[in-house]
């Protein structure tokens, strides 16, 4: 019996928690159990060696190749570099074109220190207005490339523009190399991280924006938050030495205050994955200690882009800063508690109910005493998507119309369904998940789980970064499938998680033991179907989807847009340096980068002042007299504007969704709900009365410019009233 107490006692004491007085016996334990590498055989290292190689030489590899690949198809799309400087400029439309303006901005600055200056004091982008650019449109990612485009010599070898777009497609290769990294890590093999990558760029049409508008700040962001989700699962893994899990933990906090400081949303991206990692621990998968370092990154980052960002206070009403201090609250109720006890399971039930508790009442707090801007045109957004109220405002609706802000639509899925990636998503998802499951009611009825999970186990629940990434997908689903758009935040991870599944052969071996597989050796069995699922998979994406990748590469497509480049060259040649243009927000980001003219309003969505300049200057298409439309756009200081026929004549694919419907039901001329009167306006649609050229309209308005697409009109500063 005592021969048997000592290994039942050494038990114990490991799975005890690291509490202050044994921290340091841990340690030496957890070194001491260590395995030491010298004693591995020389050809197993040598194997070890040559699978690390190729691995990360396949990932360079994949990552190179898919920014070549965007390179190559960005020069066949637009005709890039046969064209003028002029003609490639309008090929960034809307809020792209307004991000590279800065950027050209900072390059003709006399000095860099001047540039910054400039940005944030700008009075020469929207009339009547100053804005601190950088921080309003976190022109971060523009500062760092003029500062290299000049620190690195490069005005002497390449343009600017293709310095520009050629950083975007370095950072999607990262990107595509972060994927393949974090499925490698959660299989063990690279051959996941292919596949994750062959997914990737076969539905990159729900995977990436990049091919639609280059400068988006996502396409900026998503490659550092890509990287540390990787080193996240690193960090997450039972088995890492010590030396691996410091790199990991250096890596995460760079990649994530890198990913606070580009993109102004990122920190309702991280209170996701900070939710999953809230799940985790309180499922006691996993050491709590990990997983409240990874909150100490959080606070950190928060707090250093506080000051960063000039003091935005929207970092600390954030609802990531209030969960993460209602956690760190909890952890200091349950230090003193012994697991495994019935009071213990008591204080987990309380410890959760008091973090949710705490994060609402802290934001609430926070928002009470902290200055900050509320974003009220979202939470309205939000109350009219879920039907919870109704609004004629012109802006909800015409946010409501957008379609990457509805609901995914049948040929989403069927584009996933037809590249065999949602099919296989699902059933590791599934196994994955009722795995997991098995692991928490082992948990709750005191059963011991093992240190180390072996193959022949066949329980993929009890590893801590497989249960994370399972429940972040889900939450990234769920909201996916209310709004399309941010498909593209889920579908990078949907194509890494399959292919981490059909590469594993422990998520085979968990099937197979619920299947009570007997026939066949099923360990054997797990390994074979590991290689066979994934290479079948390949082998078929490569017949069907490789030569419509070459077909995409071998055509020239044309951007032709010679109106617009008339337009544009107009103004450059004829109108005054001080003219001020009002028009539809997102020609006037075009002409702010191509011509450097100051207008009206831009097409921004996260500034209230805006999003009313936006909607007055809408007005235009509306049925509103030649006064009222005078009245608003010289209060704002305009002096030419610009009528787009495309917008004037717009033939809407969706009933009530084109501007002049919005406008016409804001204004009560048309009222389209049940049991509401039509009402008409006495007024004519403005932009097509003004095309007449009868009073009073030209006693207002001069026509000084047309062609088949805009027409420009000079607002008259002298009026002479006619009968």
């Amino acid at each position: 019996m005592a021969e048997e107490e000592g290994p039942t006692v050494e038990l114990r004491q490991r799975k005890k928690p690291k509490s202050s007085e044994n921290k340091e016996s841990a340690a030496k334990e957890k070194i001491n159990d260590t395995p030491v590498p010298e004693r591995a055989p020389k050809h197993i290292l040598f194997q070890r060696f040559a699978k690390i190689f190729i691995g990360c030489l396949a990932a360079v590899t994949s990552g190179m190749m898919y920014a070549l690949y965007l390179s190559a198809y960005h020069e066949r799309k637009f005709w890039f570099s046969n064209r003028q400087e002029l003609e490639r400029e309008i090929t960034f439309q809307g809020d792209s074109a307004i991000y590279y303006s800065y950027y050209k901005d900072m390059l003709k600055a006399p000095s860099f220190e001047r540039g910054v200056y400039e940005l944030m004091h700008n009075n020469k982008t929207v009339s009547l207005k100053t804005i601190n650019a950088v921080q309003q449109m976190s022109l971060y990612p523009e500062l760092m490339a003029s500062v290299l485009y000049q620190a690195t010599g490069s005005n002497e070898i390449i343009e600017p523009v293709y310095f520009y777009i050629g950083i975007v497609f370095g950072l999607q290769g990262i990107y595509v190399m972060a994927l393949f990294v974090t499925s490698w890590l959660m299989s063990g093999t690279w051959l996941a991280g292919m596949l994750t990558v062959a997914w990737f760029i076969i539905n990159r049409v729900d995977t990436t924006r990049i091919e639609h508008s280059i400068p988006l700040r996502e396409n900026w962001a998503l490659p550092y938050f890509a990287c540390q989700v990787a080193a996240l699962t690193g960090y997450l893994k039972s088995n890492l030495n010590s030396y691996g899990e410091r790199f990991c933990y250096l890596l995460m906090s760079a990649s994530t205050y890198t990913f606070m400081m580009v993109w102004e949303y990122s920190h309702y991206l991280l209170f996701l994955q900070a939710i999953s990692l809230f799940l985790l621990d309180s499922f006691s998968l996993e050491q709590s200690d990990k997983v409240h370092e990874v909150y100490k990154i959080y606070i950190f980052s928060l707090f250093l882009g506080y000051l960063l960002q000039f003091e935005n206070s929207a970092l600390l009403v954030s609802p990531l800063l209030s969960l993460v201090v209602a956690l760190m609250l909890a952890k200091c109720l349950q230090l003193n508690v012994k697991r495994g006890t019935f009071v213990a399971k008591i204080m987990k039930v309380i410890s959760v109910y008091l973090v949710c508790t705490l994060t609402v009442t802290l934001n609430i707090i926070m928002k009470m005493f902290v200055p900050h801007k509320e974003n009220g045109h979202m939470l309205k957004f939000l109350e009219v998507k879920f039907g919870l109220n109704m609004t004629k405002n012109f802006t909800m609706n015409w946010l409501l119309c957008q379609e990457s802000l509805q609901a995914p639509s049948q040929d989403f899925f069927l584009r996933l369904t037809q590249s065999s990636l949602l099919p296989f998503y699902i059933l590791v998802l599934i196994i994955c998940f009722l795995s997991m499951i098995q692991v928490i009611f082992r948990r709750i009825n005191d059963k011991s789980l093992k240190e180390t999970v072996t193959l022949e186990d066949g329980r993929i629940g009890e590893r801590p970064e497989i249960i994370y990434h399972v429940i972040h997908t889900i939450l990234l689903g769920s909201l996916a499938m209310i709004i399309e758009g941010l498909k593209y935040l889920w579908t990078p991870y949907v194509c890494m998680l399959a292919a981490f599944g059909v590469c594993s052969p422990e998520l085979w071996m968990t099937l197979f033991k619920w299947l009570r597989l007997r026939t066949v050796h099923p360990v054997l069995l797990a390994l074979i179907l590991s290689m066979a699922v994934p290479t079948i998979i390949g082998l078929s994406l490569w017949k069907e989807f490789f030569p419509r990748l070459m077909t995409e590469l071998m055509e020239l497509q044309e951007f032709y847009d010679p109106d617009t480049v008339e337009l544009m060259t107009w103004i450059k040649r004829q109108a005054p340096v001080a003219a001020v243009f009002a028009g539809s927000p997102q020609l006037m980001g075009v002409i702010k980068l191509c011509t450097g003219w100051m207008v009206t309003s831009l097409p921004l969505y996260n500034d209230d002042d805006l999003l009313k300049r936006n909607e007055n200057i809408y007005q235009i298409y509306s049925k509103r007299s030649a006064e009222d439309i005078y009245k608003i756009l010289t209060s704002y200081k305009a002096s030419y504007l610009i009528i787009e026929d495309a917008i004037c004549n717009e033939v809407g694919t969706m009933r009530g969704c084109r501007v002049k419907d919005l406008l016409d039901i804001a204004n009560g001329h048309v009222v389209c709900e049940e049991g509401d009167k039509l009402t008409y306006s006495k007024h004519g649609r403005f932009c097509h009365e003004v095309k007449i050229n009868y009073s009073p309209y030209v006693n207002y308005f001069t026509r000084v410019y047309w062609n088949r697409s805009y027409f420009v009109y000079k607002i008259n500063t002298v009026i002479s009233f006619q009968s």
